[in-house]
């Protein structure tokens, strides 16, 4: 066995010389670096409490990334922490191929999120998101592993209804793109090539994964289901939302918000305050719950 090297030798010179304080600060930091490593390969952009009472995990939209929920850790309680998911294909992962079937994405998240269920935890998803979000939380139950304490869903029909759409991730790129401006997608954005080159094989593999996706009966779910749509939606509307109850077997809400597909982005101020006061009565609960 080889002893320490110089550079060892000396770090650990260093470290006797601190104080018990500064000892005991440089542990914490430590400590709280670790927490904040990225669980499975980079699954997760994490922001807001090192020590959170309830970590909540949100999912994208088609093509989306972890930007999506940039800032909401300033607007929502300080003892939740925010952990954005970042799929393949997109963001710090574009080099890596895009899902595009719904069972392997989800047994690869399991896998991943694991390590993070050590606290109470909800899920966030906005359209595709949503499905991720619910097929998530139906492979933890059936895995016998911590459930969530809410379901917060967006923008996305209940999934046992039938797709009443045309299956869109094979059209042109130019139908692909007017589909996407009835949906609300920006026109700068639909209007810069460069962006859209590099955004539409990704759109497609997520479009690839919702088309193909089949749903399979099981027993409601025994959390909290939270619901939210916007108003002027085109693709997703109420009654679609409504439906959402069948799958909720512990409390089911339904709130329609300003705003088209993308409500997400032109309400958000208000999804977050609803979100916040949901975060709150549920940490609340928790902590009234026995031991």
């Amino acid at each position: 066995m080889t002893g320490p090297t110089g550079t060892e030798q000396r770090l650990r010179a260093r470290l006797a010389n601190l104080s018990p304080q500064r000892r005991a600060q440089l542990a914490e930091r430590l400590r709280r670096d670790r927490s904040h490593a990225p669980a499975g390969p980079a699954w997760f952009v994490r922001h807001g409490s090192a020590d959170p009472a309830l970590r909540l995990f949100c999912f994208s939209y088609a093509g989306g990334g972890t930007t999506v929920f940039r800032g909401w850790g300033d607007h929502l309680p300080d003892q939740v922490e925010v952990c954005a998911v970042q799929l393949p294909g997109r963001e710090s992962r574009a080099a890596e191929p895009s899902y595009r079937r719904l069972v392997p994405l989800v047994a690869d998240l399991h896998t991943a999120i694991a390590p993070l269920l050590d606290r109470p935890f909800a899920l966030f998803g906005h359209s595709m998101g949503a499905l991720v979000a619910f097929e998530l939380a139906r492979q933890l139950r059936r895995a016998g592993a911590p459930q969530p304490e809410r379901l917060f869903l967006a923008a996305f029909r209940a999934p046992q209804l039938p797709n009443p759409n045309i299956r869109i991730y094979h059209l042109p790129d130019e139908v692909l793109k007017t589909v996407l401006a009835k949906e609300g997608t920006p026109q700068d954005v639909l209007d810069n090539d460069e962006l859209m080159r590099a955004l539409l094989p990704t759109l497609r593999a997520d479009f690839e994964l919702c088309d193909t996706y089949e749903y399979l009966p099981e027993a409601p779910l025994s959390v909290p289901v939270s619901v939210f749509g916007g108003q002027h939606d085109v693709r997703v509307g109420r009654a679609d939302l409504d439906q959402w109850k069948v799958q909720a077997g512990n409390g089911f809400g339904l709130t329609m918000l300003p705003g088209s597909h993308f409500f997400i982005h032109g309400s958000q101020d208000l999804l977050l305050a609803q979100l916040t006061s949901e975060l709150q009565a549920t940490m609340l609960s928790e902590g009234d719950a026995p031991a």
